[in-house]
């Protein structure tokens, strides 16, 4: 990726994680980058198409952050990929809030990065479930309950971005319960 391109984008996700979609300024961003709007527009045609790729990168970076941990048990994995997801939705509290909360998420474009991304969960933690889990009779159930699971996470980091009165550690426990009652199948594995 062009390294002007790969600037902007790391300073586009500073903001938007930042500020609301409508508080950041292209000329700002373009100052900071020390480029005239104009080169920004050159890679992006619009203030929309660079949230959208921001967007983009940071789903990358949440889903490749979230399954970092490649060794360990089932449990160990699903416990660090809590912790990252929860770190990273701290560190960007303000667009996570406003992408699933419908502020500019509720865009077409943006919305299918965020069902996409859910997907991606859904997918690559089901790749890690016992084979039976996968394509077997409960597999329907399995998918469901991953599904219920998705949403029970970032209904818990939407509360903790409200409140901020639990810990990291409280967060994750109460998201790996409920894994396990989404998708009791896989509790052993848990």
């Amino acid at each position: 990726m062009d390294e002007r391109r790969q600037q902007l984008l790391e300073l586009g996700m500073r903001a938007f994680s930042e500020r609301p979609y409508d508080a950041v300024s292209i000329d700002e961003i373009a100052a900071e980058a020390g480029i005239s709007r104009g080169l920004l527009f050159h890679y992006f045609r619009t203030k929309h198409d660079y949230y959208v790729a921001v967007q983009r990168v940071a789903a990358e970076q949440l889903v490749r952050e979230a399954f970092a941990l490649e060794e360990g048990s089932p449990h160990e994995r699903l416990v660090a990929g809590l912790h990252a997801y929860f770190r990273f939705v701290e560190q960007r509290a303000e667009a996570y809030a406003t992408l699933l909360r419908a502020g500019v998420g509720s865009d077409p474009v943006v919305n299918d990065i965020v069902e996409s991304t859910r997907q991606e969960f859904i997918e690559r933690i089901r790749g890690q479930l016992d084979p039976a889990l996968r394509e077997g009779p409960s597999a329907r159930l399995v998918r469901a309950g991953l599904r219920g699971f998705i949403g029970t996470v970032e209904a818990l980091a939407l509360d903790w971005i409200e409140h901020r009165d639990l810990t990291r550690d409280e967060l994750v426990s109460l998201a790996v319960r409920a894994m396990v009652l989404a998708v009791p199948q896989a509790a052993g594995e848990l």
